[in-house]
């Protein structure tokens, strides 16, 4: 079976004892998708909940794959209005991601969050493997957004956030449902990708929309 895993200040309590109070967690929503933005998110929650646990408003925060839409945006709008918390969100378009590849504009939207909290964080923990772009130092968490709070928050921001994105393309494209599979593969996109081709949002170097080779004349 899985391990099962349970979000935590696990990884922010020993940096806040040691004096780095300034710990942000960092997360993105959107890396698989066929059409989009990627989005990341950059927390920082208050030491003090380490004593007093977290706010009512945030009971059960965890993973944002794990919460249903009616709770993200419950969470979101906590997040983003509680004074004691300080955030960042940052998107890089599709034309970008074609252009350096989508882990380069991952680690760019996590660099263009951080850069926005200031002062600077002293510490990042990330989600998942490291990121060797990042000037500060890091802890890179596999299972992250399930095992720390500050990533969890993270990983609500940028997954509500590029889901409001994909909303408002959905009203530009209305023929590819992106208010329904938010850019993802699934069938109904596979089949309007076929019957309309691609939209100034799609990520031409994902498959299935990258040519599978050479044409021969």
């Amino acid at each position: 079976m899985p391990a099962k895993f349970t979000t935590t200040f696990e990884f922010e309590l020993p940096l806040w004892q040691a004096g780095v109070l300034r710990v942000a967690g960092v997360d993105e929503a959107g890396r698989g998708p066929l059409a989009g933005p990627v989005v990341a998110a950059a927390a920082i929650l208050p030491p003090a909940w380490a004593d007093t646990g977290l706010p009512a408003e945030l009971a059960s925060l965890n993973d944002s794959k794990q919460l249903t839409e009616a709770q993200r945006e419950r969470y979101f709008a906590f997040l983003t209005t509680c004074a004691e918390i300080e955030f960042a969100i940052a998107a890089v378009d599709a034309g970008v991601i074609d252009a350096i590849n989508i882990l380069q504009a991952t680690h760019r939207a996590m660099n263009a969050a951080l850069v926005q909290l200031q002062p600077r964080p002293r510490h990042v923990l990330v989600d998942g493997r490291p990121v060797k772009t990042l000037t500060v130092p890091q802890t890179a968490i596999i299972k992250g957004d399930a095992r720390s709070y500050s990533i969890a928050a993270a990983s609500v921001l940028a997954k509500v956030t590029r889901d409001r994105l994909m909303r408002a393309y959905a009203a530009q494209f209305p023929e590819y449902g992106f208010a329904e599979h938010k850019g993802y593969g699934t069938a109904k996109h596979l089949a309007a990708i076929a019957q309309h081709g691609a939209c100034a949002i799609h990520r031409m170097t994902f498959a299935p929309l990258k040519p599978a080779g050479p044409k021969l004349f």
